[in-house]
């Protein structure tokens, strides 16, 4: 059964919160797919990881680089898991018609989008009606996140 977690954004924005979900998910060691909104989006986000932080490395890929088999993080804007991903993270209202075959499911909502929290309130409850395990996370004051039930 895929455990799924909600992030609700509202200290950071995705570009800072992304890689730092992405490093704690690397570390587990399971392959990670990101899905994001579209084509352009990938292409941007794919480059913002490489240069985020000079003193840290996320091995990734998209379809520009090509060999999603052998790239640990994949970022697509399409309903594919070519790289075997275990956990998908889905960022910028983007969508997953199935968890099946994923360990972890991270739905990344920006606090600032009424379309965006407004999408997460409907999968919250079809996810809660399906019987999956859901927690939802919410950032505090400095950022970190906390569990609220």
């Amino acid at each position: 059964m895929t455990d799924v977690r909600f992030y609700h954004l509202t200290k950071q924005n995705l570009d800072q919160a992304l890689p730092l979900i992405l490093t704690k998910a690397y570390k587990s060691n399971k392959n990670i797919l990101v899905r994001l909104s579209d084509k352009k989006e990938v292409e941007r986000m794919n480059a913002h990881l490489w240069a985020y932080r000079s003193d840290s490395f996320l091995p990734h890929g998209c379809h520009k680089e090509g060999n999603a088999q052998h790239q640990p993080i994949w970022l697509t804007h399409k309903e594919e898991n070519p790289n075997n991903a275990q956990i998908v993270i889905l960022a910028q209202g983007a969508q997953a018609t199935s968890l099946e075959g994923y360990d972890l499911c991270c739905i990344m909502l920006d606090g600032r989008s009424d379309d965006q929290v407004q999408a997460a309130r409907i999968k919250w409850k079809a996810y809660k009606e399906e019987g999956l395990d859901i927690t939802y996370w919410m950032q505090n004051e400095s950022g970190g996140w906390e569990q609220k039930t």
